[in-house]
């Protein structure tokens, strides 16, 4: 693990992230107290659309972003999970990351049964933290040419939660309580409920404002006891307590006022609290306000000036005379910036195989993606884009309904809804005990990817991990391009390997030195794929009877483009990969097709390869590397194909015409956790390790790298042949652009051509400038005959 933190300081040093990584400057030494606050990175995706046939391609673009909103070039690699309520994962895909976006595709296999999945995305550093901060959207699969499993009829179950503001209910003092009720797949319901006491005496009458949510007063009476009676239609009645009232402390009454400004109110009953209360607004622990008051007549008033504040979710915490926080809620301050996108087609209605002009226009430079796609009963547009999830979803915990509803306007139902919003989120950052049991510093699980993709194994001895520290580990890439990376165990037996971005499908091949006494170790490798799931359910898919009509016109066109063009939708951009061995040029490479064959290997290291000793004692080979000097003393590394062997006797009984490249560096050379008394490294003519067996204790495993980007097919009408062309063209996404870039005055045109397909179809626009600014932007257009 020691290794582990340098090394997680040493990326967080050339990152130049230090303004992520610090104690808060505060006036109060329970704030001091706190640990370091890690860089925060969140992910936002836009997918090309939210319902799919199975068989059909869903097209992704990610932008990987900090606390401050801003683009976050942090993680090199992002996974992608498609999982069912069952947590099972139906499709996965690792995406490489560069500049603060990455792309890609997935298809989706005719396996799939239907229903409604969770599509997530998340990177290594994610996965230090709550799951609940992945991102993740529904997505909607529906597999025709199977028949959709029954959905049973099940009797509504509703969640039906209470949030005193502040955090405690506390007799005699006045409290609002927030309170939700949502169904099982997140969204609010529609209710009447009343407040009742022990005697059955109706308190007060309440109901949702929007989303299931609202809020009432209270003021609990000593002795007394409190439940709601939640009625929902067709429902049988929900009787939920309230949280437990305490005999004294602390409550919190906010409220801004026409300047924006915050006004905060802290009551309190306790008669030994006579020292001061500290209020701290802070954002991501970076302390944006102070004041410090009071208590006078158990009162103490404060205001937080909205021009201290940061743009989006601010926390407000109040901390008694014992440094103990006692009251946190939530408040928001609506950006000031945002991505305003103009994007419109040249015209309102096209026919069928003609051209369409999308003028693009932003502000400023910014990097855009571009989806359109065609509108009917099945697919809908989404409720959510780049900015509501930026600034408020990806900073609340659980399933956010129509985020994008807080920022449609400005007015008093709007800010109300979202007041009730930020109470149902409860205490975020502090616990109410001793801060001080907090301030040792966290050993993270899980590195950064930041220049690198990262491959964690395991020490083991049969089937038991074995935590020992020092052990050798070799990991490699069969092929004709050398592979090779090494690592060391620490203390818990787990190796770290820090290799070259790794693209497709292959094997790898791990290993300890079994010449030496490691030779009882194997390594397995770890499924870099999170174990940890939010909360949320999905919505079990009931597909309408109106649906009918579409649902069969999608699965045709699925059928009719995967049988005409189905080599359009298998090209991939080759990525550029550094095809350069780890030891860079070797002092000398001899292509045996150059010299005389002979039928050994031995007879060609003793014949011609100069800077190879063979000797043979006690029946068995022995390698050494020869120098300008002298013989280098420790046996080299010995590669095959990118593969240590560390059995000499292997290396020179090798049948030398399977052999195409022989390389020798003949210097002592440091690599990772390794040092090597020079290289010979052989390349065969197939790079399969020209059908030589590795040790038993090696270990071999199908990986799946960095997806290839899937170039999107769109084909061309510029001519009467083309257009009248009977090639089926029964495409439903028109056009699908992850990489849009606009100019340095903000502007860009693209074209591309209708399909055969007639209806309405939606353009969305998504992205975000290099300041933060980030926005999305919808057009229409309509394909006639």
């Amino acid at each position: 693990m020691e290794k582990s933190k340098t090394y997680l300081r040493l990326i967080f040093m050339s990152a130049a992230i230090f303004l992520f990584a610090f104690r808060p400057v505060c006036a109060f030494s329970c704030l001091q107290q706190l640990p370091k606050i890690d860089p925060v990175e969140k992910l936002y995706v836009h997918t090309d659309k939210n319902f799919y046939i199975a068989g059909e391609i869903l097209w992704f673009k990610i932008y990987d972003i900090n606390a401050g909103n801003l683009p976050f070039s942090f993680s090199s690699v992002a996974y992608v999970d498609v999982i069912d309520n069952n947590h099972n994962r139906i499709m996965q895909a690792r995406v490489k990351l560069t500049n603060a976006t990455g792309n890609g595709s997935i298809y989706i296999p005719l396996s799939v049964t239907n229903g409604n999945y969770k599509f997530r995305v998340y990177t290594s550093w994610m996965k230090n933290f709550s799951p609940d901060y992945y991102f993740e959207k529904q997505l909607t699969i529906v597999n025709s040419l199977k028949a959709s499993p029954a959905v049973p009829d099940t009797e509504a179950n509703y969640d039906v939660k209470f949030f005193p503001e502040g955090g405690n209910l506390v007799q005699g003092l006045t409290s609002r309580v927030a309170f939700k009720v949502t169904g099982r797949d997140g969204r609010g319901a529609d209710f009447r409920g009343a407040l009742i006491n022990k005697h059955n005496d109706t308190i007060v009458k309440f109901g949702p404002i929007k989303f299931g949510m609202g809020s009432f007063s209270l003021k609990p009476v000593d002795g007394d006891s409190y439940r709601a009676v939640i009625n929902i239609a067709n429902s049988k009645p929900i009787i939920k307590s309230l949280p437990e009232i305490n005999n004294s402390g602390f409550v919190m009454q906010v409220a801004a006022n026409q300047t924006g400004d915050y006004h905060v109110t802290i009551r309190s009953n306790l008669v030994s609290q006579s020292g001061p209360l500290y209020l701290v607004v802070h954002n991501n622990l970076r302390t944006k306000a102070t004041e410090t008051k009071t208590i006078e007549n158990g009162t103490a008033d404060f205001t937080i000036d909205k021009d201290k504040l940061d743009d989006g979710i601010n926390i407000v915490t109040v901390f008694d005379n014992n440094k103990q926080p006692v009251c946190e809620r939530l408040i928001f301050k609506y950006p000031s910036k945002k991505l305003l996108i103009t994007a419109k087609s040249n015209q309102s209605v096209y026919g069928t195989r003609k051209k369409v002009e999308i003028n693009i226009s932003t502000k400023d430079q910014a990097n855009l993606s571009l989806a359109v796609y065609k509108l009917d009963s099945l697919q809908k547009p989404s409720n959510e884009g780049i900015f509501s999830y930026l600034w408020l979803r990806s900073e609340l915990k659980g399933y956010i309904e129509s985020p994008d509803y807080y920022f449609g306007d400005n007015s008093t139902d709007t800010k109300e809804a979202l007041d009730n919003l930020l109470l149902t989120q409860g205490w975020r950052r502090f616990v109410a005990t001793n801060v001080s049991a907090s301030t040792k510093n966290v050993d993270y699980e899980f590195l950064p990817e930041y220049n690198c993709q990262l491959i964690t194994g395991e020490l083991k001895s049969g089937t038991n991990k074995i935590a020992k520290d020092g052990i050798t580990g070799y990991l490699s890439i069969p092929g004709k391009r050398v592979q090779l990376f090494t690592a060391q165990s620490d203390s818990t037996g787990r190796f770290l390997f820090k290799t070259k971005p790794i693209y497709g499908v292959g094997e790898l091949i791990t290993q300890t030195n079994y010449s030496t006494a490691d030779s009882i170790y194997k390594i397995e490798i770890v499924n870099p794929f999170s174990d940890k799931y939010s909360s949320g359910l999905l919505t079990p898919l009931k597909l309408k009877k109106e649906t009918e009509f579409d649902l069969k016109a999608h699965s045709l066109d699925m059928q009719v483009q995967n049988l005409y063009t189905p080599e359009k939708e298998r090209i991939f951009i080759e990525p550029y990969t550094d095809t350069t061995a780890f030891y860079g040029a070797a002092n000398k490479v001899y292509a045996l097709d150059d010299y005389t064959r002979f039928p050994s290997m031995e007879e060609v290291l003793r014949e011609y390869v100069s800077e190879v000793n063979v000797s043979k004692t006690h029946g068995n080979f022995h390698l050494r590397v020869i120098n300008e000097d002298n013989y280098l003393k420790e046996k080299p590394l010995t590669l095959l194909d990118g593969v240590p062997i560390f059995n000499d006797d292997k290396m020179v009984g090798l049948d030398p015409l399977k052999i195409q490249k022989l390389e020798v560096v003949n210097n002592r050379y440091y690599y990772g956790a390794t040092i090597s008394e020079g290289i010979v490294s052989l390349t065969s003519y197939k790079g399969n390790l020209a059908g030589v067996e590795i040790d038993p204790h090696a270990l071999v495993f199908d990986y799946e790298g960095l997806s290839l980007q899937r170039e999107f097919y769109s084909p061309v009408y510029d001519n009467e042949q083309q257009i009248n062309s009977r090639i089926a063209d029964f495409r439903n996404l028109l056009y699908w652009s992850p990489n849009i870039t606009t100019n340095a005055s903000g502007d860009n045109t693209l074209t591309f051509y209708t399909s055969n397909q007639q209806g309405k179809y939606i353009g969305v626009v998504e992205g975000i400038t290099d300041d933060g600014e980030a926005g999305s932007r919808y057009f229409t257009f309509e394909v006639k005959r």
